[in-house]
């Protein structure tokens, strides 16, 4: 089970951070959208309302929870950027996947990723060494330096879209 949840494997984090990590990441984050979009192209509504597994949500809940997060882990670069440790909100993100937008079409989301991912990846590769160092604290998960922040979203924007791809294998999509 663990190999269709994580096909990708877990995030193992990065103690000391290299600019060329940093490059890699940023680059999954402007290579993002285009990936997602190959991911779902052609999928029809039955197939995007199909759990990726037993448990798991559908593939347009993947599509829809991408999207709200990665608006939500901008704002938390620009109130590290900006504020001395912020605290942040979390997401209730299986609260949110059952929310009526949930239904909205993928390609609403599609577009909100790129767009949001256009901002980031600005924001990233306009940020200094010292930038990446500057932090956030989560409730529940303590204090985050943007550069652990940037791994794991880089990560979990890889995680999804590989959960995806996975399914369609599987099913022989």
């Amino acid at each position: 089970m663990d190999e269709v949840r994580y096909p990708l494997g877990k995030f193992v984090p990065i103690q000391e951070v290299s600019d060329e990590q940093r490059k890699a990441w940023i680059k999954d984050i402007v290579d993002a959208p285009s990936k997602l979009n190959q991911a779902v192209e052609s999928l029809l509504p039955e197939q995007l309302d199909t759990p990726y597994r037993e448990g798991g949500w559908t593939v347009r809940q993947i599509v829809h929870h991408l999207a709200e997060n990665d608006v939500l882990v901008y704002t938390r670069f620009k109130h590290a950027l900006t504020e001395e440790n912020p605290q942040i909100l979390p997401a209730m993100e299986n609260l949110w996947a059952e929310l009526p937008d949930q239904s909205a079409p993928v390609s609403s989301s599609l577009r909100l990723f790129e767009l949001i991912h256009e901002r980031w990846a600005a924001l990233l590769n306009g940020m200094s060494t010292e930038d990446f160092s500057r932090t956030f604290v989560h409730p529940a998960s303590g204090v985050w330096s943007l550069d652990k922040a940037l791994g794991v979203y880089s990560w979990h924007d890889r995680h999804h879209t590989a959960q995806i791809k996975a399914f369609r294998e599987r099913m022989g999509w």
